[in-house]
């Protein structure tokens, strides 16, 4: 099959599962149309059978379909039988999954006990990348490969006799040296690691495989996964997809970061099995991703969305849409944040501290901004027959299934729109499907080479908060993500959400997708049996003690496995080294190892010091 244009699914308009291949993974079927499966991971030590039967029991009455639990060594790996035998006589059947890295070994032995093992290709067979500049000739490169897969095949044979399925997981911050010699750290880098290994099960026709493409950056993972889609639709592959991003982080950021991530890819139909993950405890992982899944869901059967046949932007990397500069919207300006004052004053909702202050504010028939200066919002008929805001900046409030009936009737606003230097699109959606719908508008945007900027507004009526984050994430996020919109508006019908709830959750989804940093961002695992400390509290402490240095990304990893990796854009880090132990970092380069857990933080903070990054918080 040929793609063309880079369409990395079927129809970027239209909600509808991308089709994929069944795989059985114990009592239960995924992909193929089969329910999105939601699934967790252990925290616990697997050598402690009880805590990790409690934990797993747990996680399942939550509401997970199947269940990850750390193998690191022979006896974590050998006490899964035990483990699975204290699940089915407690009747607990869900599938059991091996999280394995480094050691092939283990993997061969957990396969007989569980219904599925987890492989991470960076460190399976090859070294994890040291980030040290190696060259591969062509000729050692193939030779890699040759040695990857004699070893391969026999496990393929082996999962095949215990009728184990396979997850074939890569994570952004565990690439191998061979491939980062090749590649970089880079979505074509990850998607070959993945498909090295896929092309050798299609070669042994090994068919019980499920995907997986993590990274603790949203757009990163969107853009990698969807990479993947399309080289293996062009491969005529179709192994069933999982989705997450990897050390989310804990409370609303988590959230709203996750429903970013897969909320954009679930939106184009990618996607059979989630987890959200966050620093938490694992349960608290299940409510979030049925909600996201429900959402999703929402969108089936929605109006038929009309739009160009392809999109303009490249979907596998960053390109913002190009738009002319009106008052601080377009060009390279990071987009604004617009907050609904529903009738109230500007002086009722002042003052505002801090960064995160909306640039603009909607009240019905006017925009107003902090200097108070006031736009008018106009229809589209009052726009182009009405001459008395003719050379005033202005802003048109409409929809795209409006605007198409409108351009239709009156063609003369294409030369007009085109035209104009001082008008700013108001944009919203009461398509079931947002998302689509609002993607639509913006590719016939393209395809006229309409430059004008563009704020995306939406309404909901949400009582409770996380909800509407869930929601606005997924509908906004893979926007942003792909570039499309100078500025967001939210706003809610339901009082029990405030003002500040709104602003705050639309400077949050900007941080999420990448698009502005506004405060600190810290990037936190969400821990699993390789942990050696309470993970949650000690992010929650690192926050509290870090949370004023905005200009910052700090992460808060549980182990060495993806930590150092997964920290490829922070500032500084924090790794689990040991028992009671610590490395610290400044970006990559380790600066302090070993430091007793009690005493970390203190450190980090000096270390920020010598850096010249600290600043004291504000009175």
């Amino acid at each position: 099959m040929k793609d063309q244009n880079f369409n990395y699914v079927e129809d970027l308009t239209k909600y509808q599962r991308q089709k994929t291949s069944a795989v059985r993974i114990g009592n239960l079927l995924m992909g193929n149309q089969n329910p999105i499966r939601i699934q967790s991971m252990t925290d616990t030590d697997t050598s402690d059978t009880e805590a990790t039967v409690e934990q797993v029991i747990k996680i399942i009455k939550a509401g997970a379909d199947l269940v990850r639990v750390t193998v690191r060594g022979i006896n974590d790996a050998e006490n899964l039988k035990i483990i699975k035998q204290e699940l089915v006589a407690r009747g607990f059947e869900n599938p059991l999954v091996a999280d394995i890295h480094f050691n092939p070994h283990l993997a061969e032995i957990a396969a007989q006990y569980v219904s599925k093992v987890r492989i991470n290709p960076g460190n399976f067979y090859d070294k994890r990348a040291r980030f040290e500049h190696q060259l591969y000739t062509d000729a050692e490169y193939k030779s890699e490969l040759q040695k990857i897969e004699e070893h391969f095949i026999p496990f393929l044979k082996m999962l095949k006799e215990t009728n184990t399925a396979l997850r074939v997981g890569a994570n952004q911050g565990s690439l191998s040296d061979r491939i980062m010699s090749r590649y970089g750290d880079t979505p074509a880098g990850i998607v070959e690691s993945v498909m090295e290994f896929l092309r050798i099960c299609q070669k042994q026709e090994f068919e019980n495989v499920v995907i997986s493409i993590k990274s603790s950056n949203t757009r990163t993972m969107v853009y990698t996964v969807r990479l993947l889609n399309y080289k293996m639709r062009l491969e005529e592959m179709s192994y069933p997809l999982h989705l997450g991003v990897t050390e989310a982080g804990e409370g609303e950021d988590g959230r709203i970061k996750s429903a970013v991530g897969i909320g954009t890819l679930l939106a184009d139909g990618i996607g059979d099995t989630i987890r959200v993950s966050l620093t938490e405890a694992p349960e608290n992982e299940i409510p979030v991703a049925k909600k996201l899944i429900n959402h999703i869901e929402s969108y089936r059967n929605h109006k038929t969305i009309k739009a160009p046949l392809f999109a303009q932007i490249n979907p596998f990397e960053y390109e913002r849409r190009s738009v002319r500069p009106v008052l601080r919207m377009g060009e390279k300006n990071v987009p604004v944040v617009m907050a609904d004052l529903r009738g109230r004053t500007l002086s009722e909702i002042l003052p505002l501290r801090g960064k995160q202050i909306p640039e603009y504010f909607f009240n019905n028939h006017e925009v107003l901004d902090l200097e108070g200066n006031s736009y008018p919002v106009l229809t589209l008929e009052e726009y182009l027959f009405g001459g008395s805001h003719w050379g005033q900046t202005k802003f048109i409030r409409t929809n795209k299934e409006e605007f198409d009936r409108f351009m239709n009737e009156n063609p003369e606003i294409i030369t007009k729109l085109k035209q104009t230097r001082k008008t700013i699109l108001i944009l919203e959606s009461f398509n079931r499907n947002p998302f689509a719908d609002l993607r639509a508008f913006f590719m016939s945007l393209e395809s006229h080479i309409w430059k004008v900027p563009v704020v995306i507004f939406r309404k909901y009526d949400e009582r409770y908060l996380e909800n509407l984050q869930i929601k606005a994430a997924t509908d906004l996020g893979g926007l942003l993500i792909d570039g499309y919109g100078d500025g967001i508006c939210i706003t809610n019908e339901s009082e029990q959400i405030t003002f500040t709830d709104l602003k705050d959750l639309s400077f949050s989804i900007l941080q999420a997708s990448r698009m502005r940093l506004t405060k600190t961002e810290f990037i936190s695992c969400p821990g699993c049996g390789r942990t050696l400390f309470d993970l949650h509290e000690t992010t929650v402490r690192i926050k509290a003690h870090f949370n004023h240095l905005d200009h910052l990304k700090i992460g808060v990893m549980g182990c060495v496995v993806n930590g150092p990796g997964e920290m490829g854009d922070v500032d500084y880090g924090f790794v689990g080294a040991g028992p009671g132990n610590v490395n610290l970092y400044k970006g990559q380069k380790l600066i302090k190892k070993h430091i007793p857990f009690e005493f970390a933080v203190e450190e980090l903070e000096a270390i920020i010091r010598e850096n010249g990054d600290w600043k004291d918080r504000e009175v």
